[in-house]
């Protein structure tokens, strides 16, 4: 268990770290040549011009004047000083949203810390029941929090009191925050400029039909139950393996422009490269006519897979992309149900198109459910053995644990600073490293459920990532860490006395948490500003690729914010924040901390850096409000559980009516705002079809949309498209089935 003395040793350690990484941060954004990497959103925007295109030779790459270097941290005044509406229009709705859960933050726990250190830190630290249990490992810390309460106390009123005002001030924030939101989407919506997503609705399930084509078959069923409103689709074709041709081809000729520069660099020695794998292994050959051969065959690879998938009707899928003449036709379609069968016909809001995850709309309906069913099997099961790196780090917070498994380390780990690091840091840091890898694997499980926007696809894994933290780091950590520290009690007293045990040890772990916040919240976010990977890469690029303006565009990669990650992330936060709050408050100011810092940074990077691959127009705030809410919950029945242990029976009455508040607030929300995020009215769309057809009377909507739902890799080709119904000029109506067999029937009875 982390003392005093270990927060502190972890405390200075990452302090020391993330303040070097603000300097080296405002160091190397100063220098020219690295403007691209820490003002890439102003290059995209064609706002901002290289540094380096004049003056002195060394003036192109570095910055030789030192006023600057005195105003090294301008940058922070800087990313407060642009006002939100200002914001919103530079990098969109769901940046500028972003940022407010940061703010969210501040606003719940600044004044739940000042109250708690004003009421509760003293009535802990007076209480002293600590020092009279035999056998129990604490600290300093400890003694602020409930557990140095003694049983039985007058002075839980306290902490019953303090829990009434953490839920009602939460609530209070969160349902001004729902509303302040709700009307900034409903804002944006309205003022937001022409998409075709406004237009357009998604098909999937389209049944088969033995007389038609997938294409006649969706042409024909929307003119007759939208007769008036519909105006074009796209069919979707089964690209994938065109794809992949695609994206092998553009690597060759990446590499072939690669060698390329090297050999005009230096034309005395050809280069080469081995056919095997990544240029590992294999014969070696000439570099530059081996890829330009491998690209010629690829090339004609791709023209005739893409001929054989035009061509093919199997190859397309039952989905399409259907638009409409007005935003109102396509809100009533993608609000209502179809067909009386509620499995055919599925319509919902197109994403928008650089939104689409095209891999996935091809995969059949069944299929989609078979694969949910196998990735919640795999998910329950990663959950499950991520256990056993949980309880190896809570074994390294265990100096007596070490000992006894590793004694040859004993006079090693007795010298302060190295117990110091291992209690105070380390674990920290293992935690950090475990979790590396893990959205990864979360949005490929993700894709593989078959969502067919990236939207969804980060929603969707953001929901898995919140829940992976609440169960293994938040309550794995817990659970196994009160194993470890107490493991002696654990074996000699009797079963009937381990929940009092275990309730003690909850609050004891706020060391542990408080170690992972500092890693994780200070350091962590301090090295995301320094952009250290995007900014090697770029100058690995911009030495060995780059030969023109449009190739150092390319090589530079803003990123965006990965709401998969972060957004759990801080969800995290609010957890800890709001079960420590009435149990150990000392853990409150460190959360305060990650907060503001990680406003101020990252409404920088998303003022100079992050370039947005889609706008949902918040929709995930829903989610968000849930989380804090679900964390509130939690927060409310480990209080109860552990003043079940206190001999504080009267309680638990009056703690029963908080999640039961809780979830009625929930409730409340859900309907009163929820349905914003998930419908677009009919009135805001009909206010902006008037608009539109007052102010832009000639507008083609048509030609418009027509390449908008075109998958990429047809870009620039040709489609089969279907014949809108303004363009027929001898039959107004469009021939269903039920017409041509009606034809065919009396052309036969005229035989």
């Amino acid at each position: 268990m982390a003392s005093s003395e270990d927060i502190l040793l972890s405390a200075v350690l990452n302090l020391l770290s993330a303040f070097a990484f603000l300097v080296a941060f405002a160091i190397l954004r100063l220098q020219p040549i690295n403007d691209r990497v820490y003002f890439s959103k102003w290059y995209l925007k064609g706002i901002r011009a290289s540094p380096r295109s004049s003056g002195a030779f060394m003036k192109k790459f570095v910055n030789l004047d030192c006023r600057t270097y005195i105003r090294f941290l301008n940058w922070m005044p800087a990313a407060l000083r642009m006002p939100e509406p200002e914001l919103i229009d530079h990098a969109g709705l769901d940046s500028a949203v972003y940022i407010r859960i940061y703010l969210l933050g501040l606003k719940i726990f600044v004044p739940i810390a000042l109250l708690s250190f004003g009421v509760l830190m003293p009535v802990n630290w007076t209480g002293k029941s600590l020092e009279h249990i035999e056998d129990l490992t604490f600290s300093t810390i400890d003694k602020l929090s409930i557990s140095n309460v003694p049983p039985g106390s007058q002075r839980f009123w306290a902490h019953l009191v303090m829990a009434y005002i953490v839920t009602f001030w939460t609530c209070y924030v969160l349902y001004k925050e729902y509303h302040i939101i709700t009307t900034m989407r409903l804002q944006f919506l309205a003022s937001e400029n022409r998409r075709p997503d406004q237009f357009t609705v998604l098909v999937r399930n389209v049944p088969p039909d033995s007389d038609e084509s997938v294409s006649e078959h969706v042409e024909h069923f929307f003119c007759v139950n939208h007769p008036n409103h519909y105006l074009t689709h796209q069919v979707v074709y089964n690209a994938n393996n065109l794809a992949k041709l695609v994206e092998k081809r553009k690597s060759y000729q990446n590499w072939l422009t690669y060698y390329q520069t090297k050999y005009e660099r230096n034309p005395k020695i050809k280069p080469k490269t081995k056919t095997g794998f990544w240029g590992l292994w294999g014969k070696t050959v000439d570099a530059i006519e081996y890829y330009t051969a491998e690209i010629e065959k690829l090339s004609k690879e791709e023209t005739i897979e893409r001929e054989k998938v035009m061509s093919d009707p199997k190859a397309i899928v039952p989905a399409a992309f259907v638009s409409f003449k007005s935003r109102w036709g396509a809100a009533v379609c993608a609000q209502t149900q179809q067909s009386s069968n509620p499995t055919v016909w599925l319509t919902q809001w197109a994403p928008e198109p650089r939104d689409v995850y095209w891999d996935n709309l091809s995969i059949p309906f069944v299929e989609l459910n078979v694969r949910k069913l196998l990735m919640a099997a795999a998910f329950f099961f990663l959950t499950f053995f991520f256990m056993i790196p949980i309880a190896f780090v809570q074994s390294l917070a265990s100096i007596d644990g070490i000992e006894n498994k590793l004694p040859v380390l004993r006079p090693l780990i007795q010298m302060e600073v190295v117990k110091s690091f291992i209690q105070g840091v380390l674990p920290g840091i293992i935690l950090k490293i475990f979790l590396v890898l893990l959205p990864m694997i979360l949005m490929a499980m993700s894709k593989i459920e078959g969502y067919t926007s990236l939207s969804s696809l980060d929603s969707r894994s953001a929901t898995k990532y919140h829940f992976f933290l609440l169960v293994n780091v938040f309550l794995g950590s817990i659970i196994t860490g009160a194993a470890f520290e107490q493991l002696q009690r654990f074996v000699e007293e009797p079963p009937s006395e381990i929940p009092k045990t275990v309730g003690v040890a909850i609050p004891l772990k706020a060391t542990f948490f408080i170690t992972y916040i500092m890693v994780d919240g200070w350091a962590g976010i301090a090295a995301e500003i320094l952009r250290l990977v995007p900014l090697v890469v770029f100058h690995l690029k911009n030495t060995f690729l780059v030969k023109t303006d449009q190739d150092r565009e390319q090589a530079t990669d803003p990123g965006s914010l990965n709401f998969s990650v972060s957004e759990p992330r801080i969800q995290l936060y609010f957890l800890l924040g709001l079960v420590y709050s009435v149990v150990t408050p000392i853990l409150l100011p460190f959360i305060i901390v990650f907060f503001a810092f990680s406003y101020m940074v990252f409404r920088h990077q998303i003022i100079n850096v992050y370039d947005q691959k889609y706008e949902s127009g918040a929709s995930f705030w829903p989610d968000v409000h849930r989380r804090i809410l679900t964390g509130l919950v939690i927060s409310q029945l480990l209080l109860l559980g552990l003043l079940s242990t206190k001999s504080v029976a009267r309680s638990t009455p009056i703690l029963i009516a908080l999640p039961v508040l809780t979830i009625w607030f929930h409730i409340f929300c859900k309907g009163r705002y929820e349905s914003a995020f998930v419908k677009f009215p009919l009135q805001d769309a009909m206010v902006k079809d008037t608009l539109e057809r007052a102010t832009e009377p000639a507008l083609n909507l048509k030609a418009y949309l027509k390449d908008a739902y075109v998958h990429p890799v047809f870009k620039g080709v040709e489609l089969d498209r279907p014949i809108a119904l303004d363009d027929e000029e001898n039959n107004p109506l469009v021939a269903t089935k039920r017409s041509r067999r009606s034809s065919k029937t009396h052309s036969e009875e005229g035989v």
